[in-house]
């Protein structure tokens, strides 16, 4: 996926104009919002968990070189093979020459942010590999040719309608439009490339340093068919998603899919150590785990943002954020939407490739509040924010709206100028009102009503209202006034 965040803007303007998407995402979020809500109100030691999770992270991410060594010697020491990939461009040539040595055409893939992050599918089909996703959200996409929207669920904007309509013209499909009957027709068509693919490709959940166990969870059953049928399992992780012991999966696998999903645990949860071994039935003859950076080194040096890394990508702070609720995850021009795209997004890319997304929020904390590691997003957003900034100045200097802000300052540090020019507002704002407020702004000021409202200045402005008030006998020996008495 082609980094487009520099057009968040024109990418706004279009999700606003689409009632379709802005309804299909008020249901799913909403629904997801509920269920992560019912399941931890069931769930008393939710919070101590939260804390402990952090506790790990922070240890796991602290000492991430050490973990690091010891996951590759524990990997290798089962019969599996490490490799470190330093960006997107090396990760995709360690996968492209494992599956050319072994003669793949057709490989299957699991869903995976981060193999979306490098772009791989790309990457494979260019080197006449044909790739095939085989989570039902994912395929759709897929056939789409578009974008993930969500962390956890990639087609949240697509309607049955529309699934239906994209499966007629690219598969011929001739069913119904209900959910089962759609499920059930692709799952019939998967079933048979995951029997004929030579490589199965997965992302990581979790990676365990202690035993070179890697975890993933699911709801469908595809990722244990992709790791499991092939011969040849590849699977993509990014740097900071291991953690040292075993015992720490049953802290994070106890609040991922509550987080996500409000379930109790994943339908499915695999946890795969090396190849398959003498005696097994199942599993890979060849397992390769590739270990992507790709900036994340940046992040693990800057103490500002370092936290970021802790992200398990359950995906709830999307779907509390009005933000994303409003536009959806495609605005934001890359696979990591919502408050944790908007800080991962510039600081994998550069701040200069996306300089709007860390003002792609109304830092109401929702997404702090939900966070299973209690990432401070609002904070990073905020720092983020400041370099924006600081960057601009140092390229550009001042722009117009740092001289807007520096006259606001000094009008306020003189009251009676303030008034007067409040008075001078509200003669001038009056003409362009309606029912109390202005719909459009004249000239770049436009760019304001163009997405909210301008309330009209009140007729009467506080500090009279406040200097009346008090003026009243009743208010200066702490007796009600008639006015307050009557509301």
């Amino acid at each position: 996926m082609k980094p487009t965040s520099e057009q968040f803007r024109e990418h706004v303007d279009e999700a606003l104009a689409d009632w379709g998407l802005r309804a299909a995402l008020a249901a799913a979020t909403g629904r997801f919002v509920s269920l992560r809500q019912d399941a931890f109100a069931a769930f008393p030691e939710g919070g101590a968990l939260r804390d402990q999770a952090r506790t790990i992270k922070e240890e796991a991410i602290a000492r991430l070189d050490e973990h690091l060594e010891q996951l590759a010697f524990a990997v290798e020491a089962r019969g599996g093979n490490v490799h470190f990939a330093a960006d997107a461009d090396a990760a995709c040539r360690m996968v492209i020459e494992i599956a050319r040595q072994r003669g793949v055409t057709l490989a299957v893939k699991s869903k995976s942010m981060t193999t979306e992050e490098i772009a791989l599918n790309e990457a494979l089909e260019h080197a006449g590999i044909r790739v095939v996703e085989t989570d039902l959200g994912e395929f759709i996409i897929q056939l789409a040719v578009e974008g993930p929207s969500h962390l956890i669920a990639p087609a949240v904007h697509k309607t049955r309608e529309q699934v239906a309509t994209l499966f007629r013209e690219k598969l011929g499909y001739s069913g119904e439009d209900s959910v089962p009957a759609l499920c059930a027709f692709a799952r019939e068509f998967l079933r048979g490339e995951f029997v004929r693919a030579g490589m199965g490709v997965s992302g990581v959940n979790f990676a365990v340093a202690e035993t070179g166990t890697i975890a993933i969870v699911e709801n469908e059953g595809n990722a244990r068919l992709t790791t499991t049928l092939p011969p040849v399992h590849v699977a993509i992780m990014g740097m900071e998603k291991v953690v040292p012991r075993l015992a720490d999966l049953a802290v994070f696998l106890r609040i991922l899919a509550r987080s996500a999903t409000g379930q109790k645990m994943s339908s499915y949860v695999s946890l795969l150590t090396g190849p398959r071994r003498e005696r097994e039935e199942d599993g890979a003859q060849e397992f390769h785990l590739v270990i992507l950076d790709n900036g994340r080194s940046r992040l693990l040096a800057d103490p500002e943002l370092r936290e970021s890394l802790y992200c398990i990508r359950c995906g709830a702070c999307l779907n509390v954020c009005p933000v994303y609720r409003a536009i959806g995850g495609h605005a934001y021009g890359w696979v990591y939407p919502g408050p944790i795209g908007a800080v991962l997004t510039p600081a994998y890319l550069g701040e200069s490739r996306a300089p709007d997304l860390p003002f792609a929020s109304t830092l109401c904390g929702a997404c702090a509040d939900v966070c299973p590691v209690k990432i401070a997003l609002p904070h990073r957003l905020l720092d983020l924010r400041a370099r924006v900034v600081a960057e601009k100045k140092r390229t550009k200097g001042n722009d117009a709206k740092s001289y807007v802000f520096r006259a606001w300052a000094w009008l306020l540090t003189h009251p009676s100028l303030y008034r007067a020019s409040a008075k001078l507002a509200r003669f001038a704002l009056k003409p362009m009102a309606k029912d109390g407020r202005i719909d459009a702004l004249p000239g770049r000021l436009a760019g304001w009503t163009r997405t909210r409202d301008f309330p009209l200045p009140a007729a009467e402005p506080f500090h009279a209202r406040w200097r009346k008030r008090w003026s009243q006998p009743s208010a200066r020996d702490g007796t009600p006034s008639t006015t307050e008495r009557t509301e």
